[in-house]
């Protein structure tokens, strides 16, 4: 089977992390989101992909080529103006329709999951659907479409984006998808066109089978600050099934190559230190503390609760909680910061 990577969105709401990393690019655990889904598809057998690229994504394809290094082959689709998720999907039909498989799997690339997709496949496969939506229950709805089942899972509403007043169930679309190939011949060409708010109602007024599936697996899509975090302490927490860099020297406590921990340094679980990192003495590492590759953090900082990314440097006596800092920032001796978001400021076009 083959399998699409939708990654060409901007993520406004991510802001200030994605003016110069596309979402799916975003670190989590110093891996970009996307590569986890991508190391879940091979371990599911999906060895071909396609991802889609909107204007500000090269990162994308500069970080994973042709995918040789995951044991994978990587189509990619480049979209000057965006095509929502059923346009793009439709724009590399040609690719799609090359694979024997009469079913495909769609992912969004700010999706973080463990998902079973060989168990999805099978439930997809077993009820002949022309769609299957895979569901989560979560706390929070507003943010994601809304799917009304019956007790078959067969999708009898949809609702995207509900208020108060449609709220039905728990269950949420998760931007996981396995389509039939005869879903190409709904689908307009060249022309900006959605799964939520055009396809998925439109095909359900038909009576098309749509059938959602409820997995059990760990999901958010990082599409806001909270979600970035939580993904973030969740695998720290071993609360999804993934490859984590570094070795872990002590339970969830993990040190990746090449680094130095010098004498009187405290490390306190859960927390992660990335490759060629420079801890300092008697510096504290605490408690969900995520250090970015190539870090130096100078002696007696106390990082808590905080994700650093790349060749950060953070001088002595520094103290930040809840404090996120974007790559190759320096945060200045003694500075006490809490709730910060730290990053370059955007360049004015």
């Amino acid at each position: 089977m083959i399998a699409m990577v939708i990654s060409a969105g901007i993520g406004e709401r991510l802001r200030p992390l994605t003016y110069y990393t596309p979402k799916p690019m975003v670190p989590v655990l110093n891996k970009p989101v996307l590569e986890y889904t991508l190391e879940n598809l091979a371990k599911h057998h999906i060895r071909e992909v396609v991802i889609n690229l909107g204007p500000q994504s090269c990162a994308i394809q500069n970080y994973f080529g042709s995918g040789s290094s995951l044991n994978m082959k990587i189509h990619y689709s480049k979209e000057r103006n965006l095509l929502g998720t059923a346009g793009g999907v439709k724009k590399v039909e040609s690719i799609i329709q090359k694979d024997s498989d009469p079913d495909f799997l769609v992912a969004s690339g700010d999706n973080f999951s463990d998902i079973n997709f060989t168990e999805a496949i099978a439930f997809h496969k077993k009820k002949k659907a022309l769609i299957t939506i895979a569901l989560k229950d979560v706390e929070s709805r507003f943010e994601y479409g809304i799917p009304i089942c019956d007790s078959s899972g067969r999708i009898q509403k949809f609702i995207e984006k509900p208020s108060w007043g449609d709220i039905f169930g728990k269950q949420v679309n998760t931007g996981i998808y396995l389509f039939n190939k005869k879903i190409f011949e709904t689908i307009p060409e060249k022309h900006p066109y959605d799964f939520g708010k055009q396809l998925f109602p439109r095909l359900l007024k038909l009576k098309k089978p749509i059938f959602g599936y409820k997995m059990n697996a760990f999901w958010t899509d990082i599409g806001n600050i909270k979600e970035y975090r939580r993904a973030q302490s969740a695998a720290l927490n071993n609360q999804l099934k993934i490859k984590i860099s570094g070795k872990e020297i002590k339970p969830k406590i993990w040190v990746g190559e090449r680094t130095t921990i010098e004498k009187g340094v405290k490390m306190i679980a859960p927390c992660f230190i990335g490759s060629d990192c420079l801890i300092k003495k008697n510096a504290t590492i605490g408690a969900h503390a995520i250090v970015g590759n190539g870090a130096i953090v100078d002696s007696h900082a106390n990082i808590v609760d905080s994700i650093l990314w790349e060749n950060v440097k953070i001088e002595k006596k520094v103290q930040l909680k809840n404090c996120i800092v974007g790559s190759q920032i320096l945060v200045p001796e003694s500075l006490n910061l809490y709730e910060a978001i730290i990053f370059p400021k955007r360049k004015e076009k």
